[in-house]
């Protein structure tokens, strides 16, 4: 029957749900990171290296967001390490700020099953800055004169605004004098800060635009920031899993990178706007080659996150269709109750999607499911919708006339009712599925690929052409998508059945 070809041609896509279960084989490792410069480094570092080791497939998750939704991604196993800092560990994760050594951390989390590395060598905790002339102008190089002064403006980030160890604490801690406060991308500050917009930010030590920027840090004259001593961050049972690879990681990067030499590497990216693997490479030295293939690798990497993207809006879709549809249509026919289950489709709109993402990870664990999940969710509403009112527009006495010839609702449903609306519920379809694919870029921050991989790590270096490394083929993809259904429309598959 005609009516199944559009749900057929969505069905064959099907394939790529493979992975409803998001953890991987035991003979995979897989590394993941924060989104910022210093963590996509280091992450680089350590995949370089298993690779080297060769004992396991090495998988990369970076750019995954904050502290949070790393820890609940080591939490469910969905990824394996990832670099932390001690600081974090105990004010943020184990809630305890009076844990400031090594060994006090590290037998608070044997408890609960996880272990942290040896020190990696370097100190990046969080401080506050401004720009120079800014300083120089209000005379200000402790952090406690803040306490004198009005209306200045201060930008953080929406995690260091949240954390026990963040704004809050810092402002009691200090007194700080009336201000504004901005919450903002950590790059993104940087430009905030220069261009004049806010007049502090939260720096972390090791950041390399602190040099670029030419900024002032102040001095933490009444020690309220706590060290954050760089560490990886794992299970108990990583090192029994990957024996070879726990050791070169001890071999090759523990106690190896001091603050100076951290500063360089991020520079390497964020002021030279070399590679995350470049700068691996540039610590690493000799002994771990680059690939000679490196030409059509950027290419690949696009066309490959391409594929990744259309498989979360595909995937989601079908499903999203096979109860939109029927939704549409039980509203249709019970308008009470019907108007209730459009009303709930509506609601999941109002959720803010990055927010239902984090959300569903203790559910659904991080990658591929909760961004399926998260994006049927969004599909509904346009679906839903547009079938309702398709069905709305029959006029009545065609369908008076369809009972006096005696067809059954499930006949008139077919022959009539269906191929009338379908206009309607493909113009649905189709605002869902260009929907979903800008909003599928933010599924990167768990872990899910797509283009939004390419986007999150261009926020991270404020870098546009990044970014629209990603944003152009998602655009790109959202035009090939509408225009794929605009095909399917004026083919109109149903218009022999009238």
């Amino acid at each position: 029957m005609k009516v199944l070809i559009f749900f057929i041609l969505f069905h064959s896509m099907s394939v790529f749900a493979n992975d409803a279960n998001n953890k991987e084989p035991k003979d995979t490792m897989v590394i993941g990171s924060k989104n910022f410069t210093e963590s996509y480094i280091l992450a680089e570092i350590l995949a370089k290296i298993a690779t080297q080791v060769g004992e396991a497939k090495v998988i990369r998750k970076f750019g995954m967001g904050g502290t949070g939704i790393c820890y609940q991604s080591l939490e469910n196993e969905a990824i394996d390490i990832y670099p932390e800092y001690t600081g974090t560990i105990s004010e943020v994760i184990l809630k305890k700020p009076s844990l400031k050594s090594w060994n006090e951390i590290q037998k608070e989390l044997f408890k609960d099953g996880y272990d942290i590395s040896s020190e990696i060598g370097f100190n990046n905790t969080y401080a506050l800055a401004t720009r120079l002339s800014y300083a120089t102008e209000k005379q200000i190089k402790k952090i406690s004169q803040l306490k004198n002064m009005k209306s200045f403006r201060m930008g953080f980030t929406h995690e260091f605004l949240k954390r026990e160890d963040g704004y809050q604490q810092l402002k009691k801690h200090y007194q700080f004098g009336e201000h504004d406060t901005l919450g903002i991308e950590h790059s993104l500050a940087y430009e905030a800060l220069n261009s004049e917009k806010i007049d502090f930010m939260e720096v972390y030590s090791t950041d390399a635009k602190i040099s670029k920027f030419g900024l002032r840090v102040l001095e933490d004259d009444l020690n309220f920031f706590p060290n954050y001593k760089a560490i990886l961050f794992y299970k108990k049972s990583f090192s029994n899993r990957f024996p070879k690879t726990y050791k070169a990681f001890n071999q090759y990067l523990i106690g190896k990178i001091s603050n100076e030499q951290m500063i360089k590497l991020n520079s390497l990216v964020e002021v030279d706007q070399k590679s995350f693997s470049d700068a691996a490479f540039a610590f690493l030295g000799e002994g771990f080659s680059k690939s000679k293939k490196v030409k059509n690798l950027e290419l690949k990497r696009i066309l490959t996150l391409s594929i990744e993207h259309m498989k979360l809006v595909s995937v989601s879709l079908i499903f999203a269709v096979l109860l939109a549809v029927p939704v549409g249509i039980f509203a249709f026919h019970h308008r009470g109750f019907g108007q209730v289950l459009l009303g709930m489709t509506a609601i999941m709109q109002t959720i803010p999607s990055l927010a239902l993402l984090c959300f569903l990870i203790p559910f659904l664990g991080i990658g591929n499911p909760p961004a399926y999940f998260a994006l049927f969710l969004y599909g509904l509403l346009p679906i839903a919708r547009n079938t309702y009112l398709g069905f709305s527009s029959i006029p009545t006495k065609l369908i008076e006339t369809c009972e006096l010839m005696g067809m059954s609702s499930w006949q008139r449903l077919c022959y009539v009712e269906f191929p009338l609306a379908f206009k309607s519920i493909l113009s649905g379809v189709q605002t869902s599925a260009v929907i979903n694919v800008g909003t599928a870029t933010l599924a990167a921050f768990i872990g899910a690929g797509g283009l939004g991989t390419l986007i999150n790590t261009g926020l991270a270096l404020n870098n546009t052409k990044i970014i629209l490394t990603g944003a152009i083929p998602a655009a790109f993809l959202a035009i090939l998508v509408h225009v794929f259904f605009e095909v399917i429309e004026k083919r109109n598959f149903f218009r022999k059945d009238h």
